[in-house]
């Protein structure tokens, strides 16, 4: 992991989940790290678990264009620049469209997409003066909508199509871009996801145990970094969730209805 040593590292969304796994990864690694979350007592409890290590904290709505370009400010206060951004935030949904307040999506699309779009303008001339890597992490839902994830599904393919854009538009100077697409990976978003009328559910319909863990996540996101990859999909059921999707529409509409609801209803 020689490859991080002093390097300057922002990972937004760090105080839980791949967030937290990945912070951990690169301060082992050697890294400078900066993160930020909306939860400021969560973040300095994670600060305190590394006295004495480069962790720069900074509480922050990246939903809000004046917070991103705060943080990104006070990493360069604290660290002077920024080889590789991780942007990791993001929240979550479960509602049928039909039930789903458009304010719901509204915030969904604020902080999965804009606060990508905030946060990777801000740190873009420090990036590419580095010929550094900007990384999103997005979502299986990206590839393929996901019943009772409209708004969920429309800002991760917005995620994934920005950043191709922006890759192509980067192609010549040494700037990498790469999406990560998880697949189902035990974290917190689940419980956090919004219902229809925007409020946490505060519980997971799925079995969270039987998922890749957010440590093994990081650890490939890592790997992916190092190698400069383009795009990085997890889990077999994810990469089959793209492969049939892709060659079987058709089929894959079907296998997806089947495995959200049950007797008509959303149960997943």
């Amino acid at each position: 992991m020689s490859t991080f040593k002093n390097k300057v590292v922002v990972v937004t969304g760090g105080s839980e989940g791949i967030g937290k796994a990945l912070v951990d990864a690169f301060l082992h690694a050697g890294a400078k790290v900066a993160t930020c979350g909306r939860n400021y007592d969560k973040l300095y409890q994670l600060q305190s678990t590394y006295p004495g290590l480069p962790l720069f904290i900074h509480s922050t709505d990246v939903s809000k264009e004046a917070d991103c370009q705060n943080f990104i400010d006070g990493v360069i206060k604290e660290f002077g620049t920024i080889d590789i951004l991780i942007n990791n935030a993001g929240i979550s949904m479960r509602a049928v469209f039909a039930e789903a307040e458009l304010d719901t999506i509204r915030k969904v699309m604020d902080v999965n997409f804009w606060g990508t779009v905030y946060c990777t303008k801000f740190a873009l001339p420090y990036i590419t003066k580095n010929q550094g890597t900007i990384v999103g992490v997005s979502s299986i839902a990206g590839y393929r909508g996901l019943p009772g994830r409209s708004g969920y599904s429309a800002s991760k393919f917005a995620v994934n199509g920005w950043l191709e854009s922006l890759r192509t538009e980067l192609l010549d100077s040494g700037t990498n871009v790469m999406w990560v697409c998880p697949g189902f990976t035990a974290s917190n978003i689940r419980n956090a996801a919004l219902n229809g009328e925007g409020k946490s559910q505060g519980e997971t319909p799925m079995d969270e145990d039987k998922m890749m863990s957010a440590e093994e996540c990081a650890a490939h996101i890592l790997d992916a970094i190092t190698k400069r990859k383009r795009t990085l999909v997890l889990t077999f059921t994810g990469k089959r969730a793209v492969f049939m999707n892709r060659f079987f529409p058709a089929m894959a509409d079907k296998l997806v209805r089947k495995f959200f609801f049950k007797n008509g209803e959303l149960v997943k």
